[in-house]
């Protein structure tokens, strides 16, 4: 089948992506920037990508009309506060625009659970896609599922930062909301088994794994999993707002994630039915199962994708092109060069900076920057790095953007996402003469920006000094 494929750069499309092409289906990625679909050579080989932000006029967009199915992954929650339901409905209004030009038949859209009369924004924001797409040329089949649990997804990491972190919670009430977590690998198969199989057509069905636990049950079961014991103090007086907050502070999500997270933890997330499981044969995994699961690829250095890699858990909303460009007039630099012996090993140890590894020479004084950021509302070092070794266009990494990763051609580019007057890049390239050169350079916002330029001047001497002279010894 020929399918297309939206949100192929997300958390759930990088998952579903290689399971389509082992299927033997023919792919086409709707991506809004073709630079920062994540997969390597030999993916890239078999896959077609098409180019679309569904929230701008698609009207002029060319996609093959041959098309037999779509997947819809496009979500919007972390992007914003206030507006993301309004971005969900009109993205999903463009959806149906494009794709009434050709011939699908079904499309399949992963949505949330929204049994409850009352819904929080996110929920309705769902539902209301939902409505949307069933207006469509095309029939439509909808999977509702609660948390997804795997490495990488953003229920999982914030479960893991808050047992990792804190073995003594003081939580609000929502931690004794009902819930039905569910395993990304379940979440797969359940998209892969419904393609093309009519007898779903037209139908919303709910999935969600065997057990129904508190958030409370949810954390004790991932302490359980990893063998300690965690003690968990429940008060009624948490605002929503303090505890999005909290859950900022504490974990690696975003402000703008963290508030939608609390405002739709308020409300029960339970399957009501498990038609889809009888009618499909599928034996779904339980939560401790998964949180197993996820650890195994991650100790594996396996995670296939992480919503932190999302260019909502940053500043930069799209356009990448356009910060690659470092500018060359009004900025302010720090260059430092320095004799290579050994080119590969150098280069192997830049595309591991950051993340477990570090940043080579006084990491404390990089968590403190990280930490100043976090208190100043920007992402901090909690991000990490999604993969140890390996590093694509638009990855997150720490408080950086990869905005480009040259291997051949020898060149990093990372743009800042902390928070900063001004804009900020951090370049290692090799030349041909075996020198490793690493350029910070600053285009600062006003006086404001000037000052703070100069005032961290003298930790810029010992900071990147030391780090090239660490990368230089691989």
């Amino acid at each position: 089948m020929k399918i297309l494929l939206t949100g192929a750069n997300g958390y759930i499309g990088m998952r579903l992506l290689p399971q389509l092409l082992e299927l033997g289906h023919e792919i086409i990625c709707a991506v809004r920037d073709e630079k920062r679909l994540s997969v390597d050579a030999l993916t890239r080989s078999k896959i077609e990508v098409v180019e679309v932000d569904f929230l701008e006029d698609v009207e002029n967009t060319q996609i093959p009309s041959d098309i037999d199915a779509a997947y819809y992954l496009i979500h919007s929650m972390t992007t914003s506060i206030g507006d993301f339901d309004e971005k969900e409905a009109l993205a999903a209004q463009n959806f149906n625009s494009l794709l009434s030009k050709t011939n699908v038949k079904q499309v399949i859209y992963l949505s949330g659970i929204v049994n409850d009369k009352k819904l929080s924004k996110h929920l309705s924001s769902r539902k209301n896609v939902e409505d949307i797409l069933y207006q469509g040329s095309f029939d439509v089949t909808v999977l509702r599922a609660g948390i997804i649990v795997g490495s990488g997804s953003s229920s999982f990491e914030i479960i893991r930062d808050l047992c990792e972190k804190l073995p003594v919670m003081i939580t609000p009430k929502w931690v004794l909301t009902r819930t039905q977590p569910i395993a990304i690998r379940d979440v797969i198969h359940f998209l892969t088994s419904v393609l093309g199989n009519s007898a779903t057509y037209g139908q919303s069905f709910d999935i969600g794994g065997p057990d129904v636990l508190t958030y409370k049950g949810m954390l004790k079961g991932y302490a359980k999993v990893r063998g300690f014991k965690n003690w968990i103090l429940t008060v009624p007086i948490m605002t929503p707002k303090l505890s999005s907050y909290w859950l900022y502070f504490v974990t690696s999500t975003s402000y703008k994630l963290a508030v939608n997270l609390v405002d739709s933890m308020k409300m029960e997330v339970v399957a009501k039915d498990n038609r889809l499981e009888k009618l499909l044969g599928v034996k779904t995994h339980s939560y401790e199962q998964a949180i197993a699961m996820a650890f195994k690829k991650i100790e594996q250095n396996l995670v296939v994708s992480s919503w932190k890699d999302s260019i909502a858990s940053g500043q930069i909303r799209k356009d990448l092109e356009k910060y690659i460009q470092v500018p060359k007039y009004g900025v302010l630099q720090d260059k430092q060069s320095i004799s290579i012996e050994n080119e590969q090993a150098v280069l192997d140890k830049i595309w591991r900076i950051g993340g477990e590894s570090g940043w080579y020479y006084a990491n404390w004084l990089w968590k403190i920057r990280g930490f100043m950021d976090k208190l100043n509302g920007g992402p901090g070092l909690r991000r990490g790095r999604t993969h140890p070794d390996k590093i694509f266009p638009g990855d997150a990494l720490d408080f950086w953007r990869v905005l480009l990763a040259d291997k051949k051609g020898k060149r990093l580019l990372l743009f800042a996402e902390m928070r900063t007057p001004g804009e900020a890049w951090l370049e290692f390239k090799i030349d041909d003469k075996g020198q490793l050169h690493q350029t910070a350079t600053f285009r600062p916002r006003g006086l404001r920006g000037r000052l703070y330029w100069y005032s961290v001047l003298p930790f810029h001497y010992f900071i990147f000094g030391g780090m090239i002279k660490k990368l230089a010894r691989a």
